[in-house]
């Protein structure tokens, strides 16, 4: 099986991939991800998520070649613990919408033009080489370099997924994808912002303070944890890794002595 692995430039340009031999399988990972950024852009999200995926569609359509989705996080506030893929989405950002949008696109190619597609919804991930604006690598550098640990808020609680597991689930979403199928993946438990902070300081040994600055975002959500029972059955997945066991792969990364680890994020 022929595999594209990547492509250089803007991905809302159908020129970028027009030039790309054929492959029986495509990973759409290409997209503007940090929802604070999303807010200030809206249009540059939805032209790089909407417009991108629809380039993504049509060389799968081209090809003939089936589709790997990353989606996002779509289900806003849940009405119920845990989600599961049949609950209706419901974006509350500009990032969300943009994905959901983009999954609308991958239902009508797959209804229409008969493209196998597999839309994975990863709920937080995190590990190696994540951007530090977000919370783990954020809280990791604070632990190496601060006199105490800063953060907005405590207690939202949230469902984390190291990148290794994640990308098992990927590979895994290439054996006999049929129509348009939405898989969850998570760890099915989740976390307080709390709990994190204190993971992680058990790890490096270290009892900095904890200052909240008791600033929730709008329209936050204070807990989300995934029902996987779809990626147990469709894919024979499940999480390999606690979370104890991710953080501490993280943590090692990180350390200014540098460190080997399994996996990357950005």
């Amino acid at each position: 099986m022929t595999l594209v692995t990547s492509a250089d430039g803007d991905i809302a340009d159908p020129h970028t991939l027009a030039d790309l031999p054929g492959a029986a399988q495509v990973f759409h990972l290409a997209a503007r991800t940090f929802v604070p950024d999303s807010w200030r852009d809206p249009a540059g999200f939805v032209s790089a998520n909407v417009l991108g995926s629809v380039n993504v569609l049509e060389y799968c359509r081209k090809h003939r070649a089936q589709l790997t989705f990353v989606s996002g996080y779509l289900y806003g506030k849940p009405r119920h613990l845990p989600i599961s893929e049949t609950s209706p989405p419901c974006p509350n950002n500009p990032y969300a919408l943009s994905k959901h949008l983009a999954e609308q696109e991958c239902a009508f190619y797959a209804s229409e033009f008969g493209l196998p597609v597999t839309v994975i919804r990863p709920f937080n991930v995190f590990g190696p080489g994540q951007k530090s604006h977000f919370l783990i690598p954020a809280i990791v550098r604070q632990l190496f370099g601060s006199k105490a640990i800063v953060v907005k808020d405590l207690e939202p609680r949230r469902d984390y997924i190291y990148i290794v597991d994640l990308v098992e689930a990927l590979l895994r979403s290439m054996e006999r994808p049929v129509g348009c199928r939405i898989i969850n993946i998570g760890s099915g438990k989740s976390v307080s912002v709390r709990r994190l902070i204190s993971e992680l300081q058990a790890i490096v040994g270290t009892e900095l303070p904890v200052l909240c600055e008791g600033q929730g975002r709008t329209n936050e959500i204070q807990d989300v944890y995934a029902d996987i029972t779809n990626a147990r059955e469709m894919l024979g997945w499940r999480p390999q890794l606690t979370l104890r066991q991710g953080l501490e792969l993280t943590v090692e990364s990180c350390r200014p002595s540098g460190g080997a680890s399994r996996g990357a994020v950005s």
